[in-house]
């Protein structure tokens, strides 16, 4: 369903057009307002009246997320704090958080988008919403939340934990879309199965599952256990949040970016050269309506690649394949890429093991070595040892197979793997690299 028949279906010239005079105001206001842009604009001779097409931005320096810690928490902003209506911040895992902030335009943009998204998973006002996304600094909650009122849906503010009783609210309750990660999503299932409870008796159609990476696999094993349609969303709080882009219902092949708002762009993460539509790389955004908080050709180190194919669901904007991994979480083992997410489309293909994995890399006499901790389920650790023994090497067969990485694979007992009630912990690398 498409919320916003103007805009998002727009023929590509009149988007193009949009863009352009959308992008013009924001370099002139950004170099007008904040002494960070003035002076990387000076630094490589370039001045906002010297964009003239969509390909000038390339001539425009990028911005990372080390410059917006390098100018916590205020430096960035747009407009003076009395126009600042809202807060927010990263998880602020290394170093310090990154902050950004809203006007009240920003939000009621960002609540547009998100009902833009809630609506491609087909909700309507006829729906209730299970936000189990966490509430509080992080963006996915209220923006969730925000937009399932601008729809006009009834919310449920739940937040992450409690699961049991969250269990009990689904089912009391009604609820009809559930957003949250995918790997809370897993888990959820998981506790309802020893409480008794069957997805298949509740009232879920759809989910939007993001804020980690997740592969094609872990889309069926949720549509398997849940009974509902699992949709990707992507968002970063840097650029506005959850609701940048989004698959649609009708097709779930890549995610529709809203490019009324953003202007996204593929890079040689390596070189910064910007690469030709379809190429596999890094994925960098400028935002264009942003009032507080504009980035400008921010580097979001996820790996992805854009199509720019009609989609069935009738929107023109460009689709963005699923994120394959980020650029700074990507293991090299030996020489060899490693995402998380590939290792998890190695596990899915084989039967007995559970959706709960870990990657552990070390470094010994020197050498990188990897050691994947997998799940399986009861049955099949009841077997007898030999057959674990031939489950090992399967897995570890398939692994050095697929990606040309030996890795030391070791089964382990259901529920070994902590659970997380947000992003799942996937990778520990103990190397001091």
């Amino acid at each position: 369903m498409i919320y916003d028949m103007e805009y998002e279906t727009l023929p590509r010239e009149a988007l193009e057009a949009i863009q352009l005079r959308r992008l013009q105001t924001t370099l002139q206001r950004v170099y007008a307002t904040v002494p960070f842009y003035r002076k990387r604009f000076d630094d490589v001779g370039f001045k906002p009246s010297d964009l003239k097409s969509l390909q000038d931005l390339r001539r425009v320096p990028f911005t990372t997320k080390q410059d917006l810690r390098d100018n916590y928490p205020y430096g960035l902003f747009a407009v003076p704090m009395e126009n600042v209506v809202r807060i927010h911040a990263s998880s602020g895992t290394t170093g310090k958080p990154t902050v950004v902030g809203y006007t009240a335009r920003d939000i009621e943009t960002w609540a547009t988008l998100m009902a833009r998204s809630l609506s491609a998973a087909g909700a309507t006002r006829g729906d209730i919403i299970h936000n189990a996304y966490g509430y509080g600094l992080f963006t996915g909650g209220l923006g969730v939340h925000y937009g399932a009122e601008k729809l006009g849906a009834s919310v449920i503010p739940i937040s992450g934990g409690n699961t049991k009783r969250q269990i009990m609210i689904m089912k009391d309750f009604g609820a009809t879309i559930l957003t949250c990660t995918p790997s809370y999503a897993l888990h959820l299932a998981e506790v309802a199965r020893e409480m008794g409870v069957d997805f298949a008796d509740l009232k879920f159609k759809a989910g939007l599952f993001g804020a980690e990476p997740w592969s094609e696999k872990m889309r069926e094993e949720i549509e398997r256990k849940m009974h509902l349609s699992a949709l990707d969303i992507y968002g970063l709080s840097e650029v506005i949040g959850p609701g940048v882009a989004v698959e649609c219902l009708e097709a779930k092949a890549g995610l529709h970016i809203f490019e009324d708002h953003f202007i996204a762009e593929i890079i040689d993460p390596n070189t910064g050269e910007v690469l030709p539509p379809g190429s596999t790389g890094e994925l960098v955004f400028t935002s264009i309506t942003k009032e507080a908080f504009p980035v400008i050709r921010y580097r979001t180190r996820d790996i992805t690649s854009l199509n720019p194919e009609p989609c069935v669901c009738g929107r023109t904007f460009v689709r963005m394949n699923r994120v394959s991994g980020r650029s700074d979480d990507m293991l090299i083992i030996r020489g060899v890429n490693v995402f998380p997410s590939q290792i998890e489309s190695v596990l899915m293909e084989i039967q007995g093991v559970e959706p709960h994995y870990q990657l552990i890399v070390d470094r010994e006499d020197n050498l990188d070595k990897l050691t994947v901790l997998v799940e399986v389920g009861e049955s099949a650790f009841s077997d007898k040892v030999k057959s674990l023994q031939d489950l090992e090497k399967m897995i570890t067969k398939n692994i050095k197979e697929y990606l040309g990485v030996s890795a030391k694979v070791k089964l382990v007992e259901p529920k070994t793997i902590a659970r997380s009630e947000g992003k799942a912990v996937r990778v520990i690398d103990n190397r001091k690299l």
